[in-house]
């Protein structure tokens, strides 16, 4: 997510009021929290999409609570995961910027398997994987390696595009400050096996003045082409579909990125008039309605 200052970005995404159980797993010696949605009837053998929210956000932001209630009405259940963020047992709460930054972009991926493991002991057979904003570019890292097959579909909600100079560009403009000598100390102490060692008061992610591991640094900042999540479409093995907002400013090159890898069979491409981000109430509904339907003929 771009160009969205943090306390207007907490607005967005506050918790909707709806509700769904909780639920834990172990990972790596953390405990992992999730949102679990049963649809009535329907649990486990009906579909469950597993879902990924977006940048220092959680499960109980509002796309992704109400896409749980919206996909429930539909007879789909859902697990709406809370990325630890490297923190045991984190909260359904965005990531407090005074709390140090160790976690890496990468550490979803290896979430994203213990989750889909856990539905596997909970009896589900049938999965999508959903991710939005930086979710959607880490469901795609998870979805090229994956060979699971019970994961019958990817659906990715605004996912991340990148590219380093306009990610320099950014950068400059939210922290007016250059990007490059920050990431160049980070990887000058990653590269000494240093990566422990705090960079103290940088600009990092939606967090001013952060103080930030420069493993973590390095791992959100360094140049890396499969930050652009297009460019992972052609190699994830399963239908993918990408959902696109017209008016969204965050994600605005996606379209572009994603019209010419649509094939209408393992590509598609959902634009939805007028929704911006976050998809907000009927734009959302729509959402619903195309998983449904691909859910239903698989």
């Amino acid at each position: 997510m771009r160009n969205l200052s943090f306390a207007v970005l907490l607005a967005l995404i506050c918790t909707a009021t709806a509700q769904a159980g909780a639920v834990t797993t172990r990972y790596k010696g953390l405990t992992l929290n999730a949102s679990l949605e049963k649809a009535a009837g329907g649990w486990p053998a009906a579909p469950v999409v597993l879902m990924v929210h977006g940048t220092l956000a959680h499960s109980g932001m509002e796309i992704m609570a109400g896409l749980q209630d919206m996909l429930a009405e539909r007879g789909i259940s859902t697990l709406a995961i809370n990325l630890s963020l490297g923190i045991d047992n984190r909260p359904a709460a965005m990531y407090d910027c005074a709390t140090p930054h160790t976690h890496l972009h990468t550490d979803a991926v290896g979430e994203i398997g213990a989750w889909l493991d856990w539905l596997h002991k909970q009896g589900a057979r049938k999965v999508a994987l959903l991710g939005h904003s930086r979710g959607g570019n880490q469901v795609a890292r998870f979805a090229i390696h994956m060979t699971d097959p019970a994961v019958k579909a990817v659906f990715l909600v605004a996912p991340q595009t990148w590219n380093a100079r306009r990610q320099a560009e950014e950068y400059r403009q939210r922290y007016h400050t250059d990007l490059q000598p920050i990431l160049t100390r980070a990887q000058k102490l990653v590269a000494a096996g240093k990566g422990a060692e705090f960079l103290d008061g940088v600009g990092f992610l939606y967090c001013p003045h952060a103080r930030v591991s420069a493993a973590s640094f390095v791992s959100y900042y360094a140049p890396d082409p499969d930050m652009d999540t297009p460019r992972l479409l052609p190699q994830i093995k399963v239908p993918v579909t990408v959902f696109a907002g017209s008016a969204d400013t965050v994600e605005s090159d996606l379209v572009a990125e994603v019209r010419p890898l649509v094939d209408g069979r393992h590509v598609s491409l959902v634009v939805i008039d007028g929704a911006d981000h976050f998809f907000r109430d009927l734009y959302s509904d729509e959402i619903a309605d195309v998983i449904a339907e691909k859910l239903g003929k698989e």
